[in-house]
């Protein structure tokens, strides 16, 4: 049976290019994939990190908080990005912010559901880093940026939320949902080159 609530109607923002994404596809030695992964669950947090209220948040992810620009931590499917002194992003594919609100309690911070803010592309394979290589500022080179490593940054003109998750190399990048289209395309054009031999 079909599902007729509200969930069924929901369309992300890259969902009208899936088939472009899909035939952008390279494959071999040079290969390269985007794909979107929507409707993930995205929480924003402020909270004082050396709180009790952060310590409880803790116990309700199962892991740290990360303190430093860069690091994220993760317990089963939810990871915590940081994005500044007093506040962190928690990615989940479950809804967070309940028990978090809770954490929290009367403390003073904040938890937020953000999911519709943006939307989540994933980009793998040998080549990824070089397609993000055209139009991001960062040393994305293995020796400074690994799995584990999430940044504000620019792809492109579009500014975003840059996660590595693996070796593949695979990085998710997040931006605010009215930009997802012109990313996505920007991306699969950098991505062309990589389907043609490599010229020596």
């Amino acid at each position: 049976m079909a599902d007729t609530g509200i969930a069924a109607l929901r369309n992300s923002p890259a969902a009208h290019l899936a088939e472009r994404m899909r035939a952008a596809t390279v494959t071999g030695a040079r290969g390269v994939t985007l794909t979107e992964l929507p409707f993930l669950t995205m929480v924003n947090l402020r909270v004082d990190p050396g709180s009790e209220a952060a310590a409880r948040m803790e116990t309700a992810l199962g892991a740290p908080l990360p303190r430093r620009c860069g690091d994220t931590t993760a317990s089963g499917d939810r990871t915590a990005v940081w994005l500044g002194p007093d506040e962190w992003l928690v990615l989940s594919r479950s809804d967070e912010a309940p028990a978090l609100r809770e954490a929290l309690g009367q403390a003073p911070g904040s938890v937020v559901d953000v999911s519709a803010n943006r939307t989540t592309l994933e980009l793998s394979g040998p080549s990824a880093r070089q397609v993000l290589e055209k139009g991001c500022p960062l040393d994305l080179h293995p020796r400074v940026f690994g799995p584990g490593r999430a940044v504000s940054t620019t792809v492109g003109p579009v500014a975003v939320l840059l996660w590595q998750t693996d070796d593949a190399p695979t990085y998710r990048l997040l931006p605010r949902s009215s930009f997802a289209d012109y990313l996505a395309r920007w991306v699969m054009d950098a991505m062309g080159e990589f389907g043609a031999p490599e010229v020596p």
